[in-house]
C-alpha cells in the first residue's frame, strides 16, 4: 500500500507523455506551414520559392512564438500562487487543458484547410492557460518537494531526463507518422491526432492518479549536522524557525546576491539556446542540408539524446564536483557545439556539433536546484515561475531577434546566428564565476552554502 501512494507521486508520466505529445506536435507543425507556403508561392521559380519560403515560416514563427511567449505573462503567476494556496496539481493541470485546445485547434485547420494564421489564437489560448512557463514550474516543483537537498539535483536531472528520451522518441517516430499516413489521409492528421490522444492521457492521470509528495522530513536534520561541522545552516539561507549558531552565521546578503546571480546565468546560457534551436529547423530546411521530414525526426532526436548524457553527467560529476562546476562545464559543452554548428554543411557534421553538446542540458536545472536551496519549500512554486517568466520573456525577445538576424544574414552567412549563440555562452560564465568567487568568501571555500 505504501509503495502505491509512493507511485502515484511520479511525476514522470506526466512528464513523458506531455513531451511526446509535444514532440508530434512541433513536427507537424512546422511541416504543415511549410507545406502551406509553398502552396501559395507554387508559382514561382524554385530558388526564389526557396528564399520566400524560409522568411514566409520564419515571420509566422516569430509572431507564433511571440504570442506563445507573452501571454502566460498575463496568467502564470497566478496560477502559481493559486497552486500554492489551494492544490500543488493546478498549475499543471490548467496548462494542459491549454495543450489539449491549441492542439485541437492544428487537427481542424488541417481537416477544414483554414489558413496558418488561425495558429495565433492556439498559441494565445495554449499561453492564457499558462502554457510551458506554468506547467513546468509546476512539475519542477512537485519534483523538489519530494527531494532531499542532497539528491534534488539528481532528481531533477532525471526529470529531464525522462522529458528527453520522451522527446527522443516522439521525435524519430514524428517523421515517419507524417511520411507514412499522407497517402491515407490529409498530411499530419494522425501525427496530430496521437499528439492529443497523448495529452488526453497527462490530463486524465494528473486529476486522477497523481498525488503531490510530502516534503521530506530530513531537513532540519541536516541543518543540525551542518552546525555540528562548521558549516552555514540551512535555517540561515532559506529563512527557516530553525535557530543558528551566531558563531556561524552569515548575513542573508549573500544568498540573495547569489539568486540574483543564478537568474542572469539562466537567463544569458537560455538566450544563446533559445536563439540557435529557433533558427536551427530554418536552418537544416534549405541549402546545403535540406532535409526532408525524416531526416528532421532524426535531427530533432539527436538532439534529445543530450538528456541522457547530461543525466549521466549530473550521476557522475556530482559525487566529486560542486554544483557550479557542473553548470560551468554544461555551458561550455554548449558553446563548443554550436560553434561547430556554424560551419554545418554536411550532414556528419550536424552530428559531430550535437556530440559535443552532450553536457547541455545540466546548467538549467541545476540551477534551479541550487535556487531550491535558498528559498523555503513554500516557496518553490513562486520561485520557479518567475525563473520561468524570466526565461519564457527573453526567449520571446530573443526568438524575434534571431529570425531577424537570420534573415538578413541568410545570403551572407547562414550560421551567424550560431556564432552569437557560442558568444552569449561564453558571456554566461562570467556571472557563474562571480558565484563560485562569492560561495568561497562566505564559506571559506568553494562549497555550495547548503552543502
Amino acid at each position: 500500500m505504501v509503495g502505491t501512494m509512493a507511485m502515484r507521486t511520479w511525476i514522470e508520466p506526466v512528464v513523458a507523455g506531455s513531451q511526446v505529445a509535444s514532440a508530434f506536435y512541433d513536427t507537424a507543425l512546422l511541416l504543415v506551414v511549410k507545406n502551406y507556403y509553398n502552396q501559395t508561392n507554387s508559382t514561382a521559380p524554385s530558388h526564389i520559392l526557396e528564399d520566400a519560403q524560409q522568411k514566409a515560416v520564419s515571420n509566422f514563427y516569430i509572431i507564433y512564438n511571440l504570442v506563445l511567449g507573452l501571454c502566460p505573462l498575463v496568467s502564470a503567476y497566478g496560477l502559481t500562487k493559486l497552486g500554492d494556496r489551494i492544490h500543488q496539481k493546478i498549475p499543471i493541470c490548467i496548462p494542459l487543458l491549454g495543450y489539449l485546445g491549441s492542439k485541437t485547434l492544428l487537427l481542424l485547420l488541417i481537416l477544414l484547410g483554414w489558413p496558418v494564421e488561425v495558429m495565433y489564437g492556439a498559441a494565445a489560448f495554449n499561453g492564457l492557460t499558462g502554457g510551458f512557463t506554468t506547467f513546468w514550474a509546476g512539475i519542477m516543483a512537485l519534483g523538489s518537494l519530494g527531494s532531499s537537498e542532497s539528491k534534488r539535483s539528481l532528481r531533477l536531472i532525471i526529470i529531464e531526463l525522462v522529458y528527453g528520451l520522451a522527446g527522443f522518441l516522439g521525435s524519430m517516430a514524428s517523421g515517419y507518422l507524417f511520411v507514412g499516413f499522407s497517402d491515407r489521409y490529409q498530411e499530419g492528421t494522425v501525427l496530430v491526432c496521437c499528439s492529443i490522444a497523448c495529452y488526453v492521457f497527462c490530463l486524465l492521470y494528473s486529476i486522477f492518479v497523481l498525488t503531490v509528495p510530502k516534503p521530506t522530513a530530513s531537513c532540519p536534520d541536516k541543518a543540525k549536522s551542518a552546525e555540528e561541522v562548521g558549516e552555514l545552516p540551512e535555517a540561515a539561507v532559506a529563512g527557516s524557525s530553525q535557530p543558528s549558531e551566531s558563531s556561524i552565521s552569515t548575513p542573508i546578503s549573500p544568498s540573495k546576491l547569489i539568486i540574483i546571480l543564478l537568474f542572469v546565468a539562466a537567463i544569458l546560457y537560455d538566450l544563446a539556446v533559445v536563439g540557435a534551436m529557433n533558427v536551427l529547423p530554418l536552418f537544416l530546411l534549405r541549402e546545403p542540408l535540406s532535409w526532408n521530414a525524416v531526416e528532421i525526426g532524426h535531427g530533432n532526436a539527436a538532439g534529445y539524446v543530450i538528456f541522457i548524457t547530461s543525466f549521466l553527467g549530473v550521476l557522475v560529476f556530482s559525487k566529486y564536483m560542486r554544483d557550479i562546476t557542473m553548470i560551468m562545464i554544461g555551458v561550455a559543452s554548449f558553446s563548443a557545439g554550436i560553434l561547430i554548428m556554424a560551419f554545418v554543411r554536411w550532414t556528419f557534421l550536424f552530428y559531430i556539433a550535437r556530440a559535443m553538446m552532450l553536457f547541455a542540458l545540466i546548467p538549467l536545472p541545476t540551477i534551479r536546484s541550487m535556487l531550491s536551496k535558498h528559498v523555503e519549500g513554500s516557496s518553490y512554486g513562486k520561485v520557479f515561475v518567475l525563473l520561468q517568466l524570466s526565461l519564457v520573456t527573453t526567449g520571446v525577445v530573443t526568438s524575434t531577434v534571431y529570425n531577424k538576424i537570420y534573415q538578413n544574414t541568410l545570403d551572407w552567412y547562414s550560421g551567424f546566428c550560431f556564432i552569437l549563440s557560442f558568444l552569449v555562452g561564453c558571456l554566461c560564465l562570467l556571472p557563474l564565476s562571480f558565484v563560485a568567487i562569492k560561495q568561497r568568501s562566505t564559506t571559506g571555500s568553494l562549497e555550495i552554502l547548503t552543502e
